[in-house]
């Protein structure tokens, strides 16, 4: 009896915005050598995050099935499917159900590619799905160009095999050892496929469905007082880096205190500058946590506004000022950054730590933009929303994120532990 040709399919995908551009990557490797046998690579336009990893899957499939001519023949081949998505793992498996009504053509085409009998799902950190992953920034990166994806010039130097074993397995359809021609194959079948339109964005509800698992949810901490903040001035990433004040170092042992009490805080993660470190190294202490540093997480560089009063640029700068609070597009004086690019910063931020923490309680220690940002991006609501918030320092926010894409804001502003 024929042995089955036996793959490892690699997939992922990803949205910047959530909905917003999305794409996916996929690899077929050869479970053997580790030798990578297919890529699939494509920008699809506005989608969630949850309709990128399902494309990904889906070409994944399909590159696997052009490198076996038979491959719909029940033996023909086997498939273990490697994700970090546990949602979209969990529902192929079958332990979870569909009800998105964006998912269930997409996981029905998954589906219909090869036997039921043929394919296995796997879970996997996000960390040991590098290559997929890269593929999918790359098809995005592609798409902001208004270009293709193609294979990279360094993929060949990324993707050797990771063992000098020859495989035991039947060869690649062809000539044996001809598993370029079968790459090939597969990428030119995919690079056929008419583009995608884009998906409709996730369903907007009070909550979300029953089999979405616990959220990642992001109690958000604005830092404590440094000497700036009485008076009111911009303190973004591009100043002095103060440290905290007296008055500030009290708030993060009160808002440490109370994030003890409540013992839901299961990881801490700061924005880089000193008065968040300082926040949450206080809260570290008491629950016995260390602090991961995220770039990300700092706060706007207000350019040559920093450490200035509002009066201040009023009087100063008053036409970049004006313009300022316009546009989300316009930067501060002196090459500072505007909101829309801190939201991009931030968003991909959200993404990458969403994925990390699915289903956990994290503390984010940082700053009034980014805070803000991640509020107004949950609500759907427009730039202008920034300056009708009000955040105090040592305050906390809090917002949940579904494995369907879907957010939910759950405290703003909340100071009743320094009461």
């Amino acid at each position: 009896m024929t042995q089955p040709r036996q793959f490892v399919i690699e997939a992922d995908g990803g949205s910047r915005g959530n909905p917003g551009p999305a794409g996916y990557g996929a690899v077929v490797i050869d479970p053997v050598t580790g030798e990578t046998l297919a890529e699939a690579a494509e920008y699809i336009g506005v989608a969630t995050n949850n309709v990128a990893e399902y494309k990904g899957l889906i070409a994944g499939l399909k590159a696997a099935k052009a490198l076996v001519p038979d491959a719909s023949a029940d033996g023909a081949v086997q498939v273990r499917v490697r994700m970090d998505s546990k949602l979209v793992v969990e529902q192929m498996s079958g332990r979870w159900k569909i009800k998105h009504p964006d998912m269930k053509p997409l996981a029905a085409e998954a589906a219909r590619i090869l036997p039921a009998s043929a394919v296995t799902y796997e879970w996997i950190p996000r960390e040991k799905n590098k290559h997929a992953d890269r593929l999918a920034n790359e098809a995005m990166d592609a798409g902001k160009r208004g270009k293709q994806w193609e294979p990279s010039a360094s993929t060949a130097a990324l993707d050797t095999p990771r063992s000098s074993a020859a495989s035991a397995l039947p060869p690649v359809s062809g000539p044996p050892g001809d598993a370029a021609a079968g790459a090939a194959k597969a990428r030119a079948a995919l690079a056929s496929r008419p583009a995608a339109a884009s998906p409709a964005a996730p369903r907007v509800g009070w909550g979300a469905a029953p089999d979405l698992g616990a959220p990642a949810t992001f109690v958000l901490l604005r830092h404590g007082e440094t000497a700036l903040t009485p008076e009111k001035r911009f303190s973004g990433s591009g100043g002095s880096d103060p440290e905290l004040s007296v008055a500030g170092r009290h708030q993060a042992e009160c808002i440490a205190r109370s994030l003890a009490d409540r013992g839901t805080v299961e990881a801490i993660v700061s924005s880089p500058l000193r008065r968040c470190r300082e926040t949450a190294a206080a809260v570290a202490a008491r629950l016995g946590l260390e602090v991961r540093i995220e770039e990300g997480l700092r706060e706007t560089d207000f350019g040559a506004w920093e450490g200035l009063t509002f009066a201040e640029v009023r009087e100063r700068y008053g036409a970049d000022l004006d313009a300022w609070l316009a546009s989300a597009k316009v930067a501060p004086t002196g090459g500072g950054e505007s909101f829309a690019e801190v939201a991009r910063r931030v968003s991909a931020t959200r993404d990458r730590l969403t994925t990390r923490y699915a289903g956990r309680t994290v503390l984010l220690v940082t700053h009034v933009t980014p805070i803000k940002t991640l509020v107004r991006l949950a609500l759907g609501a427009p730039p202008e929303a920034m300056f009708r918030m009000e955040l105090s320092a040592a305050s906390v926010s809090a917002v949940a994120y579904y494995a369907d894409g879907n957010a939910s804001v759950r405290l703003l502003n909340d100071t009743s532990h320094l009461r």
